[in-house]
């Protein structure tokens, strides 16, 4: 992709939502905040599908109300930029797992400067699209240019 990244638009992983939503004090909360406040989440049907698989999980039962969850999930869909991948850029693998791609996909699609992740997989990937930054909460939260 030739066009210029918006340095606005964050792509953020499953496990960073889940990791927030458990810890509100944690780096994960921190680039939630900031996200939602001075950024624009940017999802894809496939993001979205995999973070409501997971909240759905009996395992946050204890921890996350039906409640809280169905909550999360309407107003994350509210707030966030929906891009559209292409049959095309579905097709392109950045990591070794397939389902990690989804994300790069989201960033691709809508030209995001930002993807934020706990999995190392993505964290490893030796050739990110060009210009895409991808980053652990920590460091995202201590980079200065970061929303």
């Amino acid at each position: 992709m030739t066009a210029e990244r918006d340095p606005r638009r964050v792509v953020i992983d499953t496990n960073v939502w889940i990791s927030a939503a458990l810890s509100p004090s944690g780096a994960p909360a921190q680039v939630v905040s900031r996200v939602l406040q001075r950024g624009v989440v940017v999802l894809t049907t496939r993001t979205h599908a995999e973070l409501e698989a997971r909240l759905w999980k009996p395992k946050f039962d204890a921890y996350l109300n039906l409640d809280l969850r169905r909550q999360l999930l309407h107003d994350l869909g509210a707030a966030a930029l929906w891009a559209d991948v292409s049959p095309e850029l579905a097709a392109l693998t950045f990591s070794r797992d397939p389902d990690d791609d989804a994300f790069i996909h989201a960033a691709e699609a809508a030209q995001a400067l930002w993807l934020v992740t706990g999995d190392n997989d993505l964290l490893q990937v030796q050739t990110p699209p060009a210009g895409l930054r991808i980053l652990t909460p920590a460091q995202a939260v201590q980079h200065a240019e970061f929303p």
